[in-house]
């Protein structure tokens, strides 16, 4: 019996009807992983901007409070209730004026106390420095007695010396008034020894006593001092403000109860976000206008605290730059300039760099097709960004938010 023999050709065509699908499939699947992410947008919805060549100026406008150069917090120096109010918020002041008086018996108490018993001390002291004097009073007229004897007893001398050499007077009594003679001499410079160094000790003892009697008066005036703090003073002249007490409400010692503004001036208070951080130096310069006239100002402290990503800084004014129309309280804007007037190449400020963080941007050709590009950005001001390198005059780039195409690869700009 005859074997059927199938053709080669007929295989062939069999695989290749198995291959095509294959290789179809596989090549939209290459495609599909190669191809770049796009999306289709109405040139309505997006905001284009043209690269440029123009002047920049890198400045930063803050919105600054006014404030007084000067301010002291009033605080509590002796805790207790409130007694009595002498003052009231906004009230100006002078040095030394009673703002309001604290009652506290038990601190008063103690003060008496403290007060007797110092008056008590200096007393006793002054009665020993009395009878300390008494007794060098006593020893000075004790040697002067002393003194006296011994030169009777030296002329009795002297003059028996005589009498007993010309055989006047007896040896006996000669030798009497020898005898007397040297026990007055002995007694007096015993005695005058003894003297001289009672005088030191008591000279030393006395310098102490006034020494002590000089620090126990410092005490006591300082008590008496720390007694009238029972009454709150105003620490300088100026304008009291949060002073609102309340009769009968307790406060602790050191507790503020409001703040004194010196009237010496004014200064700016402005919280700058957390970018310009590394940019801002003290006395960087600026101005504001007020007045129809700009006046000058500069950066005296940086306060390096970030809070809600924000730090502040203070301003104060260039010298007889002072606005005359300024008040405490005032909201004012400030232009801080971080560098000159210069040629730069610029682009419009713009959402974009939320999304980028400025280190790529969207660059529309001219086919209307976006594309990724990226760029470094050096200053920036309210209006511009200045462009550093990755971009040229005349370039289109998206300024729009990128968020709702953050991953995308190519955006088709439609007219339409």
């Amino acid at each position: 019996m005859d074997k059927q023999i199938t053709p080669k050709n007929k295989k062939t065509k069999k695989m290749l009807l198995y291959s095509i699908p294959i290789l179809l499939l596989a090549s939209i699947l290459i495609m599909n992983f190669t191809r770049k992410k796009q999306i289709n947008l109405a040139k309505a919805d997006l905001t284009i901007k043209e690269v440029f060549q123009g002047d920049f100026e890198d400045i930063v406008l803050l919105n600054a409070t006014v404030e007084p150069k000067t301010s002291i917090f009033i605080n509590i120096i002796q805790g207790g209730a409130v007694a009595e109010i002498f003052a009231e918020s906004g009230q100006i002041v002078k040095k030394g004026t009673p703002l309001m008086r604290i009652y506290n018996p038990n601190a008063e108490l103690r003060y008496l106390t403290q007060e007797t018993a110092m008056i008590e001390q200096i007393n006793n002291l002054r009665n020993i420095r009395v009878s300390i004097k008494n007794q060098q009073l006593n020893l000075d007229e004790q040697l002067l007695s002393i003194d006296n004897s011994f030169k009777n007893a030296e002329r009795q001398y002297n003059l028996d010396r005589k009498l007993y050499g010309k055989d006047i007077l007896a040896r006996n009594d000669y030798e009497k008034t020898e005898q007397e003679y040297k026990f007055q001499k002995q007694r007096k410079d015993v005695i005058k020894t003894s003297t001289s160094n009672e005088k030191t000790e008591r000279k030393v003892q006395l310098s102490r006593i006034n020494t002590s009697l000089i620090n126990m008066h410092k005490s006591l005036e300082l008590l008496r001092k720390n007694k009238e703090n029972f009454t709150v003073k105003a620490p300088k002249d100026g304008q009291l403000s949060g002073f609102n007490p309340i009769l009968g409400q307790s406060y602790n010692q050191g507790e503020s109860v409001g703040k004194l503004a010196v009237l010496d001036g004014y200064k700016l208070i402005a919280k700058v976000d957390e970018y310009y951080n590394s940019k801002l130096k003290v006395n960087v310069k600026g101005t504001i206008n007020m007045d129809n006239k700009a006046h000058n100002i500069y950066i005296s402290k940086i306060h390096q605290e970030i809070v809600n990503g924000q730090f502040k800084v203070e301003l104060a004014f260039e010298k007889d730059s002072l606005p005359k129309s300024i008040k405490r309280g005032m909201s004012v804007r400030t232009k801080l300039f971080l560098s000159g007037n210069k040629k730069a190449l610029l682009i419009p400020k713009g959402m974009f760099y939320q999304s980028t963080n400025g280190k790529w941007v969207f660059v529309v050709n001219s086919n209307n097709k976006a594309t990724k590009k990226n760029i470094k950005i050096g200053g920036e001001n309210p209006f511009y960004y200045e462009i550093i390198d990755g971009l040229k005059v005349g370039d289109k780039i998206i300024t729009s938010s990128y968020d709702d195409f953050i991953d995308v690869e190519v955006v088709n700009v439609n007219e339409n």
